[in-house]
């Protein structure tokens, strides 16, 4: 099978396409390389329906993430959704045109393309959120085509932005946390590993991508702090509170060890192959955590982001402070915990005051 590849894969060579990417596919007992002309394969007894992948974006499109990943040092998550926004879009339009190249689609669309995208992802159910998401990443994708001399006009420019709905984002009352911190069995390795990682969670506010990407030498246990590498690399020091401190020097002092068992890691919180945790792996952990606390409500990683952040205000922390902890670029956006703390502040007046 692989002389089989490497030989197509020279024939293609030859043909003038060395940028070709070699994709074998297993169907019905042989292998087959995918996007390559038939030399001498043999077909498959049912034939797959051709689909394009959403993993293979255009060549304009990667440049582009390649560009960003230069130039803002974006994260692999934000690379991951501009390259689904964009290949989604890319994808629509070869459709709707019946055109093969979606490289071509893309950079031939213009605004009323765009206009018909939206109203596409409005009837699909998207929420203006989503949707907002989305045309931004089609104004910058076409604004550096501009800025470069790719194209000549910017079709993303006369579109307006969805307005996304502020809903207020769902938290936990204190009472709450402390039954999902409570809930691991610390006994175990794993257990106890758990215990550490929310407590930090909640005592950081750290996004799940930053908790479960920490690595060991991050955590300045002398001076109670944590440094944390955020969104476009943007590096911050977070306090860690004296009760996170103490189950994490208890996670570390035996539970680490003994998840390893025998392997090295440079995380501060890793599996037992010692790769980081998934982040899809900690919500399933902390949704399983949730059911053992009693809690019925959504729950999710962030759900302890925003506790941390509400619950700091109710307090009397300043705002400024919480948004340099949450790592924020913008106060409007650590603006929306304040509208949960007014809230909160309105419950209690109609709860207690005689006349409320």
């Amino acid at each position: 099978m692989l002389y089989s590849a490497a030989r197509i894969f020279l024939a293609s060579v030859k043909m003038g396409r060395p940028n070709c990417h070699l994709r074998v596919a297993y169907w019905h007992g042989a292998y087959y390389v995918a996007g390559m002309p038939a030399i001498e394969t043999p077909k498959p007894i049912h034939q797959a329906p051709k689909r394009r992948s959403a993993l293979v974006p255009p060549a304009s499109v990667q440049q582009f993430i390649d560009a960003l990943w230069l130039e803002d040092g974006l994260s692999k998550n934000t690379q991951l959704a501009y390259r689904q926004d964009l290949v989604g879009f890319a994808r629509w339009r070869a459709d709707s045109e019946l055109a093969a190249d979606m490289d071509r689609a893309i950079n031939s669309a213009g605004g009323f393309d765009i206009s018909d995208y939206m109203n596409y992802l409005f009837a699909a159910g998207r929420s203006s959120r989503s949707s907002a998401r989305v045309l931004s990443s089609l104004r910058r994708f076409y604004r550096w085509q501009l800025q470069r001399g790719l194209r000549a006009d910017d079709p993303s420019s006369m579109i307006d932005m969805p307005q996304p709905t502020r809903s207020l984002p769902a938290s936990l009352s204190e009472k709450q946390v402390g039954a999902l911190l409570e809930a691991p069995d610390v006994q175990s390795a794993e257990g106890l590993r758990d215990r550490a990682m929310l407590e930090l969670l909640y005592a950081t506010g750290l996004r799940v991508s930053e908790l479960v990407s920490l690595q060991s030498a991050q955590l300045l246990a002398g001076q109670e702090v944590l440094r944390v590498v955020g969104k476009g690399n943007k590096e911050r020091l977070v306090p860690v509170g004296d009760e996170a401190l103490m189950w994490t020097q208890r996670y570390l002092a035996t539970a680490r060890d003994e998840i390893l068992n025998g392997r090295t890691s440079r995380y501060l919180f890793p599996t037992k192959r010692s790769d980081s945790m998934r982040r899809e792996s900690f919500w399933h952990v902390i949704k399983r955590y949730g059911k053992q606390a009693q809690i019925f409500q959504p729950l999710s990683p962030h759900t302890l982001r925003h506790a941390f952040a509400t619950h700091l205000l109710n307090h009397g922390a300043d705002l400024r402070a919480v948004q340099m902890l949450l790592g924020h670029s913008d106060l409007s956006t650590t603006q929306i915990y304040t509208h949960v703390a007014q809230q909160r502040l309105q419950d209690l007046h109609s709860k207690h005051h005689p006349r409320g």
